[in-house]
């Protein structure tokens, strides 16, 4: 069984020995939380496709936009879970377990901060270079572990690796965040030698010791037996962390779909309304004609925020309920799938809806093709240059890349992860870019 007070420490990746500085009022957890928001890493995230395209003439969510949804969201989530958990718990209040909703709002800033450009798109190009491209022949020449980190590359593992890398002339321990905030994160808490079905997994092989190292300090069970794949239950915030995005993601697609005209104002209130009985709904549509609301988007906003609010404390009560099974790592699933049986059911209409009518469309479509090919020409160019760098073409190349990135490493999955990094750190704007200038379709103007 795990524990709360073990499971909530400010001790810093990177500074461990170093007692925490006070210059000012804030909370260790609110330093992590300042330190992401005026990152390089996370301002980028502006310039990626969350869904839709990015914005024309009507705007919708970008990563950035969107993490700073989840993270209001985890806020409130880690808030109520905190209030309510020491309540039932009194001798928690003088931890620093009331701290948990700064804790899970830093994890959701930090938890696409590790996806490439073209989201989806873009992970499975890198996956698919090694898998079914050129990138295939390599796998006689690196160890069996790195090639599955590169061949089921994930964004939440890079997410991870973003964070606690020591790249070049970096300090040691990358962000040099705090240990529960970086254990948030961490969603799937098992190496890719052990992934998912679906190719998830937590941490790659470079930072696998990072993550034992703070698992075995914060206490978090390890399942794994000697000589196994390392794996880990997951710390108990990821699941307030997953829940503040799975809410976000699944409601907010709703209302971009319904400004980009994709879903009809009649399904996307159907939809919503679905979420409530009976009694909930009149109120809400006395609210909205109370408040003269006429606009059809300013109704899905009032109706989509009442969502948000119905999830979060349905999530927030089974947390609660479920606090032992949680702490002895023996919950299945997410929060989402044991909410009650109406906000459930109309929840999976609005997943199944997404996945045929949103996911699925023309704009969507065509931002997943071009993204691939995008990524799929970069990776080419940039693997090849590496492997091949005394020819003229790869040494210019090569000297595009910023010094951070160890890509003239005399070791080869370095120079590799290398290429990886600095692919995957690119704004989709900055990757076509990119692309344009290598394929010369485009000359810098003087």
């Amino acid at each position: 069984m795990m524990n709360w007070q073990q499971l909530i420490s400010n001790k810093r990746l990177g500074q461990e020995h170093r007692h925490p500085g006070r210059h000012d009022d804030r909370t260790e957890f609110k330093r992590d939380y300042d330190r992401l928001i005026f990152s390089a890493p996370f301002r980028r995230l502006q310039n990626k496709t969350q869904v839709f395209p990015l914005p024309g003439s009507v705007f919708v969510h970008n990563r950035l936009t969107h993490s700073l949804e989840v993270a209001s969201v985890g806020m409130s989530l880690g808030n109520d879970v905190a209030r309510q958990l020491t309540a039932k718990h009194p001798e928690l209040q003088e931890t620093l377990f009331p701290e948990i909703g700064q804790i899970v709002a830093a994890a959701c800033l930090a938890h696409d901060m590790g996806n490439p450009p073209f989201g989806h798109s873009g992970e499975k190009a890198i996956q698919t270079f090694f898998t079914e491209g050129p990138g295939g022949d390599l796998q006689r020449q690196v160890s069996h572990q790195f090639w599955d980190d590169i061949t089921h590359f994930e964004g939440n593992a890079n997410a991870f690796r973003l964070l606690t890398h020591q790249f070049e002339g970096r300090r040691q321990g990358g962000f040099v965040m705090t240990y529960s905030m970086l254990a948030s994160i961490v969603k799937y808490p098992f190496s890719s030698s052990a992934a998912t079905k679906k190719g998830k997994f937590g941490f790659f092989t470079s930072e696998k010791d990072y993550f034992r190292r703070i698992a075995d300090e914060l206490g978090i069970i390890c399942t794994s037996e000697p000589g196994e794949p390392l794996r880990y239950v997951r710390h108990p915030l990821v699941y307030l962390v997953e829940a503040a995005d799975d809410i976000c993601y699944e409601i907010m697609d709703l209302e971009d779909a319904h400004k980009l005209k994709i879903l009809s104002f009649e399904d996307t209130s159907r939809l919503l309304l679905g979420f409530f009985d009976e009694d909930d709904r009149q109120q809400i549509l006395r609210r909205i004609e109370e408040e003269g609301l006429t606009d059809d988007n300013e109704k899905v906003v009032y109706m989509r925020a009442r969502v948000i609010g119905k999830l979060e404390n349905e999530c927030v009560r089974v947390f609660v309920e479920n606090e032992e099974t949680i702490l002895a790592g023996q919950f299945q699933g997410a929060l989402v799938d044991h909410i009650s049986d109406q906000p459930q059911e109309a929840y999976r209409q609005c997943v199944d809806l997404s996945r045929r009518m949103i996911y699925r469309s023309k704009p969507v479509l065509d931002v997943e093709l071009s993204g691939y090919k995008i990524m799929e020409t970069l990776m080419q160019q940039m693997v090849g240059a590496i492997m091949h760098p005394e020819r003229y073409y790869s040494q210019q190349l090569i000297c595009r890349v910023s010094s951070q990135y160890a890509i003239q490493s005399s070791d080869l999955e370095e120079r590799l992860m290398a290429v990886i990094d600095y692919i995957s750190g690119m704004t989709d704007v900055y990757a076509l870019d990119e692309y344009q200038k290598i394929c010369g379709l485009s000359l810098p103007i003087v």
